[in-house]
């Protein structure tokens, strides 16, 4: 193991990981609000979203996100004549992917909410949108805490086949350091604590976070 070339090759792993946590940061942000929208209209079963939703959810979670990636970034320029930046599509791809994740996250927690909750939040007086803001949003946030964390991990995990499409992230800089100077063990030491470093305090906070708001 050449450490000498480690420490030289740190400063080409730490612009890797922030592209990687860049599009990590938005596709996650954005899966969050497009599956929580998702969760709703499936759990107040609105008419033809709701059926729309379920086509969405089953297209999304039955194709790798390498396929969806290619064809955005690769098919939509022959097909519809749509050319979209690299990181825009990783983040598409990373949302398209994630929302479907996260909707049925939220929806099996929002579907564990003990009825008598909303129904004394309504003898209350509370409105639709009051029941959605004080008693789903945070009882549901509660109890999906694990596979919302999970989620989470997964997705970042996930952002390591957008080097198909060129981008920089920690994938691409393991690629290049291999083929130019055959320093496999080196890359891939480089690599696994890399993501370590993002990985494990996100795994160590949703712990925490799962022990503080369990849901009783």
């Amino acid at each position: 193991m050449d450490f000498n070339f480690i420490v030289n090759n740190i400063e080409v792993y730490v612009k890797a990981a922030t592209l990687t946590l860049k599009i990590s940061f938005f596709g996650i942000l954005f899966s969050i609000i497009i599956g929580l929208i998702l969760a709703l209209i499936l759990y107040y079963k609105i008419p033809l979203f709701r059926q729309v939703s379920k086509i969405y959810i089953e297209i999304s979670r039955n194709t790798p996100l390498l396929i969806q990636l290619v064809f955005l970034y690769y098919g939509l320029p022959r097909i519809l004549n749509i050319t979209l930046d690299a990181e825009i599509t990783a983040i598409i791809g990373l949302t398209f992917l994630g929302a479907s994740y996260m909707c049925e996250s939220f929806r099996s927690a929002i579907q564990e909410i003990k009825m008598i909750q909303i129904e004394s939040a309504l003898s209350l007086g509370f409105s639709e949108i009051q029941i959605i803001r004080y008693i789903i949003l945070p009882l549901a946030f509660s109890i999906s805490l694990p596979s919302f964390g999970a989620n989470i991990i997964f997705l970042i995990k996930e952002t390591s086949v957008v080097t198909i499409i060129a981008l920089a992230d920690l994938m691409y800089a393991t690629s290049n350091i291999i083929g130019n100077y055959y320093k496999t063990s080196e890359a891939l030491f480089l690599l696994v604590i890399s993501y370590l470093i993002i990985l494990l305090p996100i795994s160590l906070l949703f712990s925490y976070l799962e022990k503080r708001f369990r849901y009783v």
